[in-house]
């Protein structure tokens, strides 16, 4: 007779280490997984950093496309042609850039050129803090004392390595900055020549009728949602700028019209750019007012107009249709900051904004989706961001 515990010992043990070796097929094929999207996404991050002279003229150009494609259609609509339009745009936006480098290029070179005397203003202001400064520079002078003794050897030579300043710094890369706008405003008038034609040319090269409807409902609301947002945020700014230069022209700080345009510019960055126009302006009033007391009332107005645009205005006009949680604008911020700077810091949002509408279209996007939505329980609103209705 036979021992039944016999005859199942083998198939238990066969199903083990069946069990077990698609247990470590699983592990292996995640970890490739894993580790060719993070190639990827290294590869991605490193293409974007070395070509940012060639891709953010191109990003601004499709930004700026969306928000003036609706301008281009209206006008169509009374038998103007689109490159008629799309050329008084690009020339429009043109002539303001000059106007605007022209215009602030007289205030920001005072500014540069008086840096020392603000310095030094600046430290008799703050001259209660100074203490842990200037120990900071005797450590410092003693270091570089130390540093100067080659031990009686004359034949020492000594290296010194001059940084460039910020104007010399700014003319070397004027050429490159000029020929990324230019480059922006020619792909520009392009795009809005073109008309619908780009849209058409993507659906077409969607393989399946539903994919094409998909892509063009996908195209349609992300040109206006960024363009109501790009649209709605620029007349905010532009208020809020005429705002604060009024008010700091009313108290006496120099330059109010530089202040108004560098506020209007700022809040395009949610959160960041309020706080950093606050510290700017009150490092210049206390530099510039004879009081403590006084300095301090630039900042105090600066803050409340940001807090009443951010808190009530932007809201109001706006909507509350979509939120995005603040932590992914901020590392938003920060990621497009650090891949191209400033102008990277300015279209953060807008990109945010278009991955955030792409994910509500797309169905393998959930977790994109989750990740860009507001908090589920949150006592603190956070920034909103107009989407698409359905």
């Amino acid at each position: 007779m036979n021992d039944p515990v016999a005859t199942e010992s083998p198939n238990a043990s066969n199903a083990k280490a069946g069990q077990a070796a698609n247990a470590r097929a699983r592990v292996y094929r995640r970890a490739r997984t894993i580790s060719v999207i993070g190639t990827f996404v290294v590869l991605a991050l490193g293409c974007l950093y070395v070509a940012q002279s060639l891709l953010l003229p191109v990003v601004l150009a499709f930004l700026l496309s969306l928000v003036f494609s609706p301008v281009v259609r209206t006008f169509a609509k009374f038998y103007i042609p689109n490159a008629v339009t799309a050329f008084a745009i690009v020339l429009t936006l043109s002539a303001t850039v000059i106007a605007g480098i022209y215009g602030l290029s007289g205030p920001v070179s005072g500014w540069i050129d008086e840096a020392p005397n603000i310095e030094r203003q600046l430290r008799l202001r703050l001259a209660d803090l100074s203490e842990p400064l200037d120990k900071l520079r005797e450590a410092q002078k003693q270091v570089t004392e130390a540093t100067d003794q080659n031990n009686g050897d004359e034949d020492v030579q000594r290296v010194v390595v001059a940084e460039p300043n910020l104007i010399s710094q700014a003319a070397q890369g004027a050429p490159d900055i000029l020929a990324g706008i230019a480059l922006m405003l020619v792909l520009l008038l392009f795009i809005l020549s073109g008309g619908d034609r780009i849209y058409q040319k993507l659906i077409r090269s969607l393989p399946t009728f539903g994919d094409r409807r998909k892509g063009l409902r996908i195209a349609h609301d992300v040109e206006r949602e960024v363009s109501r947002y790009l649209a709605t945020i620029t007349a905010i700014n532009i208020l809020l700028g005429i705002v604060i230069g009024t008010l700091m022209a009313i108290i006496g700080l120099p330059n109010p019209v530089l202040w108004g345009i560098a506020a209007a510019v700022l809040n395009y960055v949610p959160i960041l750019g309020a706080m950093t126009g606050v510290v700017i302006v009150g490092v210049v009033s206390l530099v510039s007012m004879q009081t403590t007391g006084q300095a301090l009332i630039a900042p105090a107005l600066y803050l409340a107009c940001t807090v009443f645009e951010g808190q009530l205005i932007t809201p109001m006009l706006i909507g509350n249709r979509l939120k995005i949680n603040s932590v992914a604008i901020v590392l938003a911020i920060a990621l497009w900051g650090w891949l191209w700077g400033f102008v990277g810091i300015l279209v953060a949002v807008p990109l945010l904004i278009v991955a955030s509408v792409i994910s509500n279209h797309v169905e393998g996007l959930g977790g994109l989706r989750e990740l860009l939505g507001p908090h589920a329980a949150s006592n603190t609103p956070d920034r909103t961001i107009p989407t698409n209705s359905k």
